[in-house]
């Protein structure tokens, strides 16, 4: 029985100790989760530069794409647009990659209905070119309530496409994407490029905090270990008063 007690006395420091050590492994690390320096404390993101993602993104695409397989142009017509704006790939290259991703991604089939009327804010339409034959059109909708949508119509101008009308949640890149191809809409500051799906920012800056999140799981496992090294020094008091006692009635 003492021998026992001697071996649950032995495993009890053994766990005590691993825990001591992964306490102590914790310190540093929540250290430099909490380090500051310039790095760290940059000058903070702005809205504005936010919104200059999309042009950014778009860059990069075109300097990936050949251009033998850029499309050759797209036409661009919609409120405020006293005549179609013209993107040509040999001209703008940057410009018809970024319109042409807005809508390139769009599966066969989208929703027989898209939001009403009065929430889908200006249309505009774009039109693909192949050469000066137009190939694919589209109707953008950048503003609507609920994020930016697109509407596939069932008649397209190259009537070998044989895609079904339908109604899809646009990018959330895409009021900023017409705007920097020349569009006249006013630069929404809380749009970022990439993703499908749109609305209003639900989480404010302050929130964002990736350095603070970690801090903070830090300190709550080193909280933990605490605890938990506290519980392991109870019970092992407690083993060492039972075999103290144990011992001394066993002589």
């Amino acid at each position: 029985m003492v021998r026992q007690v001697r071996r649950s006395c032995r495993a009890a420091a053994g766990a005590l100790l691993v825990t001591a050590l992964v306490t102590t492994l914790a310190g540093p690390a929540r250290a430099a989760g909490t380090a500051t320096g310039p790095a760290a404390t940059g000058q903070a993101t702005t809205g504005a530069a936010l919104a200059d993602a999309a042009a950014a993104a778009s860059t990069a695409l075109a300097r990936k794409v050949p251009r033998k397989t850029l499309p050759a142009g797209v036409d661009i017509t919609g409120v405020g647009l006293a005549e179609p704006l013209r993107l040509r790939a040999t001209t703008h290259p940057v410009e018809v990659v970024a319109v042409v991703d807005q809508v390139s991604w769009l599966g066969r089939t989208g929703a027989d209905k898209g939001p009403k009327a009065a929430d889908l804010g200006p249309k505009f339409t774009v039109v693909v070119l192949v050469g000066e034959i137009a190939t694919q059109t589209y109707d953008l909708y950048p503003l609507a309530k609920g994020g930016p949508r697109v509407y596939r119509p069932a008649k397209q101008p190259d009537p070998a496409r044989k895609d079904k009308a339908g109604w899809f949640l646009g990018r959330l890149s895409m009021s900023e994407t017409l705007r920097t191809v020349g569009v006249p809409l006013e630069r929404q500051l809380d749009t970022v490029s990439g993703g499908v799906g749109g609305g209003e920012r639900v989480l404010p800056d302050d929130s964002i905090n990736p350095a603070g999140d970690i801090d903070e799981a830090l300190a709550e496992l080193q909280r933990l270990l605490l605890l938990n090294v506290g519980v392991m020094l109870v019970i092992t008091l407690g083993l060492a008063g039972i075999a103290l006692l144990i011992r001394r009635r066993t002589r």
